[in-house]
C-alpha cells in the first residue's frame, strides 16, 4: 500500500488572533512546543511505514512560509500545490488525489490539517495503519476521536456497526453537526459518538468514484486544474479558472455524509489529540501550575486562578483575576474570559470590516527573503527594521511616492542604487531618491540587519513597481 500525506494548510485560524492572522496562521507558529504545528505534522509522518512524502497544499501568499518551515526539519514534500483561490477542503482534496494517482494508481490518501496537535505519535501511527487497510478496501475512513467532555466546538461521528476488521472500527452511522451544550452532554452519556478530527484515510480512486456520483463538478474541476497545473518551481500552480470555477464545499458535505462507504476508526484514548481551535484548547493542552495558570513569556502575577496569560514581547502582569485568556503581542493585546475565546473570531471579523491591518498583519513581516517590521510611522515617514537572508535579495523595483535610506546595522548589503553597484558594511548607508531603481542583496553567510527610513506623500506596501523578482511576485514586497 502506497500511503501519501496530504497536508491541508490554508487555514487562517482567526480564533487565536492576535498571534494567527490571516498572513501568518496558527499553523506557522510555535504554540506547544519547538517545532511549529506544520513542522510537527510533517515530522509525524516519519513513524508511518510505507509512507511518502507530503503533498502539501497551500496558497500562492504562504507557499515560501510552508516550504521553509519544512526545510528547517529536513522533511521534502514531493509536491507543494499552490490553490488560486480558497475553495474549502473537498476540492483541495480532490487536486491531491489526481496528482498522487499520476504515482501510484493504488494510492491511500492520509488528509491531515496542518494546525492539530497530537501528543502520542506511536498510537496515530497504529490508528494510521489500521485505517490503512480499511481504506485500502474501499471503505472512506475517518478518524474519530472518544470524547472526553461534552464539548460543543466539535462536530461528532455516531458509530454504527462493527466491521470487523478491529475493535476500533465502525461503519459511520451519521455525521452529526456541532451540538448545543444540552445535546453534547447527551452524546457523551449515550457513548456511541466520538468527536470528528477531521482526518481521513481515503483510497484515491475510490474518493474520486463517490466524488463523481455526489458531487460530479468538483471532480471534474479539479482534474482540469491538474491537467493543466503549471511547475513553478519547487511548487504546482493549479489552474486558475478551473479551481476557481470548482464548487466551495468540504470534504463532509461533499461526500463523507453522502457515500454508504463512510467508515470511522476510533483512535486510542492516550492519542492526545487537540484541534487548538481556540485559546481555552490551548489552554487545557499546556501545563498548569497549582493555581491551573498558564503563564509564558514575562508575567507577573498576584492571587491569578485558572488563567492563561502569554507575553510575547513586554512584561504582563496580572492581580486578582480568574478565567482569563490575556495573549500580549507586539501590535495587539488580547483579554478574554475563558469560556468566551470562540468569540474571538468575532473581534477579527470587525478588524476585517474596519480595514485594519492587524486582522492579517503582524507588525514584523516575513518574506521569502526575510522579514521586515515597522519601529515606528507618521505623517509622511516610516521606520523599518529589515532582514535578509543570506543568500537572499528582494526585487528589482522603484517607488512612485517615497524615497528611502538605508543604513547596515549587521552584515554585508550589496545595494543596486540606479546605474550604481555598491557594497555597504557595518554603520554604512545609503539614500535612494524616489523613483530611482534599486534592489537589495545579501551576499554574506549571516543574515544582513539594516534600519530603512521611509519618507514620502505616500507609504502603502502597493507602492511598488517590480521589474525582476527571484521569486515569481508581481505585487508588494
Amino acid at each position: 500500500m502506497n500511503i501519501f500525506p496530504i497536508v491541508l494548510c490554508g487555514g487562517s485560524g482567526t480564533r487565536l488572533w492576535p498571534m494567527s492572522r490571516g498572513g501568518y496562521p496558527k499553523q506557522y507558529l510555535k504554540l506547544n512546543g519547538n517545532h511549529t504545528l506544520v513542522q510537527q505534522t510533517a515530522l509525524r509522518l516519519r513513524g508511518i511505514e510505507k509512507v511518502s512524502a507530503p503533498i502539501v497544499i497551500t496558497n500562492n501568499e504562504q507557499r515560501f512560509l510552508v516550504a521553509e518551515q519544512l526545510r528547517e526539519v529536513g522533511v521534502t514534500p514531493s509536491s507543494i500545490m499552490l490553490e488560486p483561490v480558497g475553495r474549502n477542503t473537498a476540492p483541495a482534496i480532490a487536486a491531491a488525489a489526481f496528482v498522487a494517482i499520476q504515482h501510484a494508481p493504488d494510492a491511500l490518501l492520509l488528509v491531515l490539517p496542518s494546525d492539530h496537535a497530537i501528543r502520542n505519535d506511536a498510537a496515530f501511527a497504529a490508528a494510521v495503519h489500521a485505517a490503512a487497510s480499511i481504506a485500502a478496501d474501499q471503505y472512506l475512513v475517518t478518524f474519530g476521536i472518544a470524547p472526553t467532555e461534552a464539548h460543543t466546538g466539535y462536530g461528532y461521528i455516531r458509530r454504527g456497526t462493527p466491521l470487523g476488521y478491529n475493535a476500533s472500527a465502525f461503519a459511520v452511522d451519521a455525521f452529526v453537526e456541532k451540538p448545543d451544550a444540552k445535546t453534547a452532554a447527551h452524546f457523551l452519556s449515550e457513548g456511541s459518538y466520538d468527536w470528528n478530527s477531521g482526518m481521513f484515510m481515503l483510497k484515491a480512486s475510490t474518493f474520486l468514484d463517490e466524488l463523481r456520483v455526489h458531487h460530479p463538478e468538483i471532480a471534474k474541476q479539479a482534474e482540469v486544474a491538474v491537467e493543466r497545473a503549471q511547475k513553478d518551481k519547487d511548487f504546482l500552480r493549479l489552474d486558475a479558472e478551473a479551481f476557481t470555477a470548482s464548487p466551495n464545499v468540504s470534504v463532509d458535505y461533499a461526500v463523507m455524509e453522502k457515500t454508504t462507504r463512510a467508515a470511522v476508526v476510533v483512535a486510542a484514548d492516550d492519542l492526545g489529540w487537540n484541534d487548538i481551535g481556540s485559546w481555552s484548547a490551548l489552554a487545557e493542552l499546556s501545563d498548569a501550575d497549582a493555581e491551573g495558570n498558564t503563564l509564558l513569556g514575562d508575567v507577573l502575577q498576584e492571587s491569578v486562578t485558572n488563567s492563561y496569560v502569554r507575553a510575547e514581547h513586554r512584561m504582563v502582569a496580572a492581580i486578582g483575576v480568574q478565567n482569563l485568556i490575556v495573549v500580549e503581542t507586539a501590535d495587539a493585546v488580547l483579554v478574554a474570559h475563558r469560556d468566551r475565546a470562540q468569540d474571538v473570531k468575532k473581534i477579527v471579523e470587525r478588524l476585517s470590516e474596519s480595514g485594519r491591518h492587524e486582522s492579517v498583519t503582524h507588525r514584523r513581516v516575513v518574506r521569502p527573503w526575510g522579514s521586515y517590521e515597522g519601529i515606528d510611522q507618521g505623517e509622511r515617514f516610516q521606520v523599518k527594521r529589515i532582514i535578509v537572508n543570506p543568500g537572499a535579495q528582494l526585487s528589482l523595483q522603484m517607488h512612485h511616492h517615497r524615497a528611502e535610506h538605508w543604513i547596515v546595522v549587521k552584515g554585508t548589503a550589496l545595494v543596486t542604487n540606479g546605474d550604481n553597484e555598491i557594497l555597504l558594511s557595518e554603520n554604512q548607508s545609503t539614500y535612494i531618491p524616489l523613483g530611482v531603481t534599486h534592489r537589495l542583496f545579501n551576499p554574506g553567510k549571516i543574515p544582513l540587519e539594516l534600519i530603512e527610513v521611509q519618507s514620502g506623500a505616500y507609504l502603502g506596501e502597493d507602492d511598488i513597481i517590480r521589474f525582476e523578482d527571484t521569486y515569481g511576485r508581481t505585487s508588494r514586497a
